[in-house]
């Protein structure tokens, strides 16, 4: 497959092979329905092919469009859809994603599909290494985005890329991130505006999270945002919301 420049901070895969590893690290069955999106000229799609159901390949370059075209034009269960991933319709209907996307979109893409009406079944995307441990709360820091998704999906680290896996090859580490929902929510789903809200405000405001009453509940007071659990910041909302 001829490959494209990179865009966006976006590197392709260079090998159908290193996608089918991927694959294997992930909950994708034959039955499913598949988005990827970024999908330049198809190799994460054919490999998508060959493993599920339907595989619906989202990308928006006129020249990757007709790469994508041409190597899927014998996979009638493969649909495309010329579309800026930002600005896409997700279905109504179950489905998963499995992307290399834009590194310069993570925070972006990973919002709009865990926030959608109906969010996906499993998300896994190929991500900046930083970007992903920012997403799995540890003991040491949590960025903001991962605080606000705790409470609804499960956020894991299922493969760690090497640099010559791309073209061109990353500046950075790349893994292969996994977004599960929750079976049994820590909140409502329809407190998801409010408690991320909630979350946005306190991480960018000191002066605002001091006001928190974390001493009353058992927090440390001496702990920044970041350091803070996902399950403190629920005690906290949850406190704040019963005033």
């Amino acid at each position: 497959m001829k490959r494209r420049v990179a865009s966006h901070g976006q590197h392709f895969l260079r090998s159908p092979r290193v996608a089918a590893i991927l694959l294997g690290h992930s909950t994708i069955r034959r039955r499913d329905t598949v988005y990827d999106l970024g999908a330049g000229s198809g190799v994460i799609t054919s490999a998508l092919a060959r493993r599920c159901q339907q595989v619906v390949a989202v990308e928006n370059e006129p020249r990757a469009l007709d790469a994508l075209r041409r190597h899927t034009i014998s996979m009638p269960h493969v649909r495309i859809i010329a579309a800026d991933i930002r600005r896409l319709a997700l279905p109504t209907e179950p489905y998963k994603v499995f992307a290399n996307i834009p590194f310069a979109l993570s925070a972006d893409i990973v919002r709009m599909l865990t926030t959608a009406s109906t969010p996906p079944q499993a998300i896994y995307l190929i991500v900046q290494r930083q970007f992903a441990y920012k997403l799995v709360p540890s003991r040491h820091f949590t960025a903001a985005l991962g605080t606000q998704l705790a409470p609804w999906w499960q956020a894991r680290i299922r493969y760690r890329l090497r640099r010559t896996d791309f073209t061109p090859p990353p500046a950075v580490d790349t893994v292969l991130l996994e977004l599960l929902p929750r079976t049994d929510p820590w909140l409502p789903r329809n407190q998801q505006a409010t408690y991320s809200q909630f979350v946005a405000q306190h991480y960018a405001e000191p002066r605002r999270f001091a006001t928190l009453p974390r001493a009353q509940l058992g927090i440390n007071p001496e702990r920044k945002p970041s350091e803070l659990q996902p399950r403190q910041w629920i005690r906290l909302y949850q406190a704040i919301q019963m005033k």
